[in-house]
């Protein structure tokens, strides 16, 4: 009898010491599919963390989930179009990716506040906004293949002005650095800045294009939080 009580106090014992299992954590999860392409709420959080390098988007408030997911939506269309017709021609070559890089580091004016110049800066500048090198290499990558197929497709037809380019420059540019700092000069950045207004020049050629292939295609958002769009600037949204 008290063999078999031993044993069943030990039974009891094991059973009340085993630790209760907790449920998996979510690691992450999809909140867009386009064309069977998932877009993952991580995805979300990498653009917009990525977006401190979008010169485009300065003056435009903090970049929302919502619009994070309006631009990998495009994104993914446009990349599912470079795919099928020709994904070589886009792709960009280590040194362009490199000057790229080197633009950056010596012109973005979050950049210049931080003189990204210097190794020690730019290591202190990709640590503040949670980015390492082989992040922003690959995104330099990404974008410049697609500004690559959109001058392929788009771009042949667009001329920029010198006087827009200096209206920006005065208009834009200047005001973003701080008294004291230095401005690059406008012959130095023209290139960059031409780039700027072609982007924007065509987001608006290319808009209808991409509804149309938003029509054609499955875009499906399964966030409802991410259904409704933002407020426009000023209404407190941003």
């Amino acid at each position: 009898m008290l063999t078999l009580l031993a044993s069943l106090c030990l039974a009891l014992t094991a059973v009340i010491h085993v630790p209760a299992q907790t449920p998996p954590a979510v690691l992450d999860r999809v909140v867009a599919v386009v064309n069977r392409q998932v877009i993952l709420a991580s995805d979300l959080d990498d653009e917009i963390r990525l977006s401190v390098l979008d010169p485009s988007l300065v003056g435009q408030g903090n970049l929302t989930r919502r619009r994070a997911l309006e631009q990998l939506i495009s994104r993914a269309l446009i990349d599912q179009q470079i795919r099928q017709e020709d994904a070589q021609a886009a792709e960009p070559t280590a040194e362009e990716v490199d000057a790229r890089l080197s633009e950056i580091r010596r012109e973005l004016p979050a950049c210049v506040h931080q003189n990204c110049a210097t190794d020690d800066g730019w290591k202190a500048f990709l640590a503040a906004h949670g980015l390492t090198t082989e992040r922003v290499d690959a995104y330099l990558r990404y974008r410049l293949e697609i500004l690559r197929f959109i001058e392929l497709r788009f771009r042949q037809d667009i001329r920029i002005s010198p006087q827009e380019i200096a209206a920006y420059y005065n208009g834009t540019l200047v005001p973003q650095y701080a008294p004291g700092e230095s401005v690059p000069s406008l012959d130095k950045v023209s290139p960059r800045i031409e780039e700027i207004l072609l982007e924007q020049r065509v987001n608006v050629m290319f808009d209808e294009w991409l509804t149309n292939l938003r029509k054609q295609g499955d875009v499906e958002i399964l966030d409802p939080a991410l259904e409704t769009p933002d407020a426009q600037p000023g209404a407190g949204s941003q």
